[in-house]
């Protein structure tokens, strides 16, 4: 899956090349709150966590400014495209496809229907609670990731 050593690993070559830097609201802390609310949410949707836990990684990594940055996403997607290149990621096409839709539309795009996706896009969007901002649960994709955006627990959900 990974042809690097891990995670850690990955992280570490992602932030040798994030312009904003390790302090960045868009970066590492976020990266990591990304993916524990998309694992979170994965348990009950049936969504790949490996494509989960890679969107939290790259979906911000190619943004160059903190406020606006159109583009980010796309730019976050050709990074994958160029790690998966340089054999850094071993992915099948199905997976990689994935990863590229959710990086590239999680800006623009608010509802999806593949399992994947929307709980990307639910998992970002559950922190933008680091701004002091209340998420808006109409604009989560996901019943899980509604019921975290109103601080319920997601023990025994869905099972």
């Amino acid at each position: 899956m990974i042809a690097i050593h891990g995670w850690e690993e990955l992280q570490r070559r992602l932030l040798a090349q994030f312009r904003l830097g390790a302090g960045s609201e868009h970066g590492p802390a976020h990266w990591r709150r990304v993916a524990s609310f998309g694992l979170k949410i994965a348990e009950e949707t049936a969504a790949d966590p490996t494509v989960v836990r890679l969107f939290a990684m790259f979906h911000d990594a190619g943004r160059v400014d903190e406020e606006h940055d159109p583009g980010h996403g796309t730019r976050g997607a050709a990074l994958a495209v160029r790690f998966h290149r340089q054999g850094l990621l071993d992915l099948e096409q199905r997976r990689l496809h994935l990863l590229l839709e959710a990086c590239d539309a999680h800006t623009e795009t608010v509802r999806h229907t593949d399992p994947t996706i929307a709980t990307c896009f639910d998992a970002d969007r559950l922190d933008l609670a680091r701004y002091g901002m209340k998420v808006d649960p109409r604009f989560l994709n996901t019943a899980a990731a509604k019921l975290i955006a109103g601080g319920e627990s997601l023990q025994g959900v869905g099972r």
